[in-house]
């Protein structure tokens, strides 16, 4: 695979670059959204059974990646490798550990700078400042003022330079400007636009005598290419956030690798470490992209597992076994949480997750449950169901929040989750329900776009009405306010954020069913 693929950036380098002796080249390698899968992942970016990994059929992994990046380092003598945020959140090492490991390993790669992604905030900055601490690299964050904030303001850089093979590089960090509504970066930080703030640092670096700047993005692939379009002397983006494949040759890509704005190459590596994202590129003196080509390199089992790096690997996860191995539920079918599906439309996982929640607590009067699809994290396979399964589709820790609000409110609230439904990037909001119908006409405006709304009352569906109150029960991370939802946070009523753990509720939920039989039932109607 590696030695395919670099003949072909050779060869495309040849054509492409007519450089001069003077030329400057640089290897980027970079990863995004890994997510804390330390361990080979199934097809499904959920944990690898027993058994599979051995037999081929898993992917990623630290130990695949640490032998990676070592070869990919060795075919060349002028490289860097940079990650474009969300190491963390994702699998039981997350939850145990924190941001521990994270460092462990990206420290025994050689990193040497990544952005902050959203879900590095997920449990505040006082967990973020202590990676920073343990890393061996630069953390970079531009748009977002934070120096009141005593956890970050002596240690997180929005930009910095560093030199390879004799030239300056100028790195820069660019985080979700909606951090403060899909993550807890707490009241002392304040995000601001993009592009504004990224064309500042480059100005800074540019006055400076650095002509070569690299992006590190976490915020999207469309963001990516408007950043691109409205700023001058970016060089190179490195992008995360949106969990996007770029490739000259699957026909999954969403965009070719790298993807071209002007002089401007962006380049994506989809997420969970499936892909180690390598683009080689040639810059004129004055700093100018002539030439950028390469391919994410997909981390199959062609690729040797470093020993070293399974056996720390397996002794980190001790701690975790007991919990996550064991069998806890049965799937009669695969149950499809695959985030492409189920940020946009109903989908099986969003399902079982809102019918455990209304499950839960339908004794209470409560007859609507809520659940935003930036919850659901991946799909599970038909089979035995772990405990470690389930909390790779629900990772966050959520509690179930029950509370009440009129029907008014909840219409509110279906609208929000339709504020970015034209952006397939930006959907983490849109509501999986239980209890409750919907219908969706994506051609109206927004504030306009939801209808047909429809409550289980009895036996009966009947029309939602707008003075009248309703029971909801949604996760602590909406009702507070996350994904847009600040209205549950301003309007709910008889409020109650501490219930059991989410994953719990749909243990419980599943083991109940006996062999849980996936479906859709049309209660969101497009």
């Amino acid at each position: 695979m590696f030695t395919r693929l670099l003949a072909a950036s050779t060869a495309a380098l040849a054509l492409n670059a007519g450089a001069a002796l003077a030329d400057y080249s640089l290897t980027v390698l970079h990863t995004n959204d890994f997510h804390a899968r330390f361990e080979p992942i199934s097809k499904y970016n959920s944990g690898c059974r027993e058994g599979d990994n051995a037999e081929g059929k898993c992917f990623g992994g630290s130990a695949r990646l640490v032998t990676a990046v070592e070869s990919a380092k060795a075919r060349t003598n002028n490289h860097i490798l940079v990650d474009g945020g969300d190491q963390f959140q994702g699998t039981l090492f997350y939850t145990y550990y924190k941001g521990k490991v994270a460092a462990e390993m990206m420290n025994k790669m050689g990193y040497d700078a990544m952005t902050v992604g959203n879900h590095e905030f997920d449990d505040g900055p006082e967990v973020l400042r202590g990676f920073m601490d343990a890393v061996d690299f630069p953390v970079l964050m531009s748009n977002a003022e934070f120096m009141d904030e005593p956890f970050l303001a002596d240690k997180l850089l929005k930009s910095t330079i560093i030199e390879r093979g004799g030239e300056k590089l100028g790195l820069i960090g660019l985080t979700p400007e909606d951090t403060h509504e899909i993550s807890n970066p707490g009241k002392h930080v304040e995000f601001t636009d993009p592009t504004e703030a990224v064309q500042a640092e480059v100005d800074k670096l540019t006055a400076m005598g650095v002509n070569k700047i690299i992006l590190l993005s976490h915020s999207g692939y469309n963001i990516d290419k408007e950043v691109a379009a409205n700023t001058t002397g970016v060089d190179v983006i490195v992008g995360g956030h949106t969990n996007t494949l770029l490739s000259n040759t699957s026909d999954r890509a969403e965009g070719p690798y790298p993807t071209m704005v002007g002089d401007t190459a962006i380049v994506h590596a989809y997420a969970y470490g499936k892909f180690l994202g390598e683009l080689n590129v040639t810059f004129d003196d004055d700093g100018v992209v002539t030439a950028a080509v390469g391919e994410p390199l997909i981390m199959d089992a062609a690729v040797t597992e470093d020993a070293d790096t399974v056996d720390r690997i397996a002794e980190l996860a001790v701690p975790l076994d007991e919990i996550r191995n064991k069998v806890v539920a049965e799937a009669a079918a695969n149950i499809e949480g695959n985030r492409d599906i189920c940020r946009h439309q109903e989908c099986a996982m969003g399902n079982l997750v809102a019918d455990a929640m209304l499950d839960r607590v339908r004794d209470q009067g409560i007859q609507i449950a809520f659940q935003n699809s930036g919850g659901v994290r991946a799909s599970i396979e038909a089979g035995p169901v772990t405990m470690g399964q389930v909390y790779s589709v629900l990772p966050f820790q959520n509690t179930l929040s029950t509370f009440q609000v009129t029907g008014a409110v909840l219409k509110d609230a279906l609208e929000n989750g339709m504020r970015q439904y034209d952006d397939p990037e930006k959907d983490g909001r849109f509501p999986q329900v239980s209890g409750l119908k919907y219908s969706i006409d994506a051609a109206k405006p927004f504030g306009e776009r939801i209808s047909a709304m429809m409550v289980m009352e009895g036996e009966t569906w009947v029309p939602v009405e707008p003075e009248k109150v309703y029971g909801v029960v949604s996760n602590d991370f909406v009702r507070n306010g996350g994904d847009g939802y600040g209205m549950f946070e301003t309007e709910a009523m008889n409020v109650y954020d501490f219930g059991p753990d989410l994953a719990e509720v749909m243990v419980e939920y599943m083991a109940a069913q006996g062999a849980y039989e996936p479906y859709t039932d049309g209660r969101i109607a497009q």
